[in-house]
């Protein structure tokens, strides 16, 4: 043991010119060394640990955890993290020494300050934290702002839809909104363009298949003063050039003749035309979407609709399903439509059972616009708050559908519904995977769905 000692103390002048932090103890937890940089990390002189033990040092809360009992108990290198009295934070690491016969003899313990490591970690744990919170935010005004530009959705392949546009507004590429009239290709539009870095400038529809014929090029590019009988002596600006910075929004773009056609595909190529009866040549930055209900590819091979604009326009097309194949979404549109008429003109309204049916079961040939049409007509001609069967036009009372279930005044009100409910759960879960996505597009909770789903049997 002289022979320990005397190594030992001849190695104390090194241990004692390392700039690091060192304690060695004993197997009592007798601190039998230190260096002067642990006692500046705890702010204890070194005279004042020596002799001390590590356990009566816990618990007089200098620091916490001790590492020498876990050394100790399994005589194997340790590392921890421990708390001073003094506010650190410390990585300290415990080695057993063994004696010449493979004993174990002392402790030797070095650490880091790791303290403001630590306060980053926290830090950048806060941040993982808030930045979640905008991502939830940022969720949630998405779907504020689809709700905002008229767009009601929860079905699948209208969320796809929607996706697409978000894109899409983020770069100037032409975009060609496909679909059915009355599925929301104008409100789309509108989507793209707010979502886009255009959206502070001004959005111009025009509506090719309204504008007269012989008037179109006078109302798309303007004209100059006196250019013809009965134009303004000042002349005219045209809707083009009011999209100046903005989008500009070909409506029933299907609906132009050809000699109009190719007006319009040389200004879009070139983004700069002549107004009627004008010399000068006039510039105009624009982003285009254009829609149609038309199916341009048969036009095209029935040359009625240019091959040329054709492929100009449809860069990005996106096609909008029909109400009828988003059953999900009818009962979203009609409480809303409800809720907007009824605080629009004064009048609570709400729909009995039976109405609500026959509405579930409609075609909806018009799709979204003849829905918001029919809401708005029956809550201003319903003479009571509950809006009944009596109160919907002939029309909807007597029409049926090739997929509806038919009752042909047989089966009671509540079978019915309840057919209706099997068939919009079955179509759900063809459509999402688990039955919590089918609660949220159905807008119910999931263990409703799972109640449900046991309830009619299905798997």
């Amino acid at each position: 043991m002289k022979e320990k000692q005397k190594n030992f103390d001849e190695n104390e002048v090194m241990l004692h010119s390392l700039k690091d932090d060192i304690l060695v103890t004993n197997l009592d937890g007798t601190i039998l060394k230190v260096t002067d940089t642990t006692s500046s990390i705890y702010d204890i002189k070194p005279d004042d640990l020596l002799g001390r033990s590590v356990y009566d040092l816990e618990q007089e809360g200098v620091f916490t955890p001790i590492i020498t009992p876990l050394v100790l108990k399994t005589k194997e290198k340790q590392t921890i993290v421990q708390s001073t009295h003094n506010g650190k934070k410390l990585l300290v690491t415990g080695v057993p020494v063994c004696d010449q016969d493979g004993k174990l003899w002392r402790v030797v313990s070095y650490s880091h300050d790791i303290t403001e490591l630590m306060k980053m970690k926290s830090y950048f744990l806060e941040m993982q934290d808030e930045m979640d919170r905008v991502k939830n935010e940022l969720k949630r005004l998405r779907n504020q702002n689809f709700n905002n530009d008229g767009i009601i959705t929860k079905d699948r392949e209208m969320e796809r839809c929607l996706m697409v546009a978000s894109q899409v507004a983020e770069v100037d590429v032409n975009v060609l909104l496909l679909g059915e009239s009355g599925v929301g290709k104008t409100q789309l539009a509108k989507y793209i363009h707010n979502q886009s870095p255009r959206k502070n400038k001004p959005f111009i529809e025009v509506n090719c298949g309204a504008i007269p014929h012989s008037l179109f090029e006078a109302e798309f590019f303007g004209y100059e003063g006196g250019s013809f009988s009965g134009a303004s002596s000042n002349g005219k600006m045209g809707l083009v050039e009011l999209a100046e910075g903005g989008t500009l929004f070909l409506d029933e773009i299907g609906e132009l003749s050809l000699e109009h056609q190719v007006k319009v595909l040389k200004f879009i190529q070139e983004k700069s035309f002549y107004r009627v009866g004008g010399t000068k040549v006039r510039k105009v930055d624009f982003r285009l979407i254009s829609a149609t209900n038309q199916p341009l590819e048969t036009l095209v091979d029935e040359k009625r609709f240019r091959k040329d604009l054709y492929y100009r326009l449809n860069v990005i097309p996106i096609t909008i399903p029909p109400l009828r194949e988003r059953s999900v979404d009818i009962m979203l549109l009609i409480k809303h439509f409800l809720d907007l008429f009824s605080r629009k003109h004064n009048r609570e309204r709400e729909l009995d059972e039976a109405v609500m049916q026959q509405l579930l079961n409609n075609e909806w040939k018009g799709n979204v616009r003849e829905l918001m049409n029919l809401i708005e007509r029956i809550v201003v001609t319903s003479p009571s708050p509950i809006i009944s069967i009596q109160d919907l036009p002939d029309a909807y009372v007597n029409e049926t559908n090739g997929h509806a279930p038919s009752n042909h005044g047989q089966q009671p009100l509540k079978e019915t519904l309840k057919q209706v409910e099997k068939r919009l759960l079955l179509e759900a879960k063809q459509n999402y995977k688990t039955t919590t996505e089918v609660a949220r597009r159905l807008g119910i909770s999931q263990p409703s769905v799972v109640r449900k789903f046991k309830e009619y049997g299905i798997k």
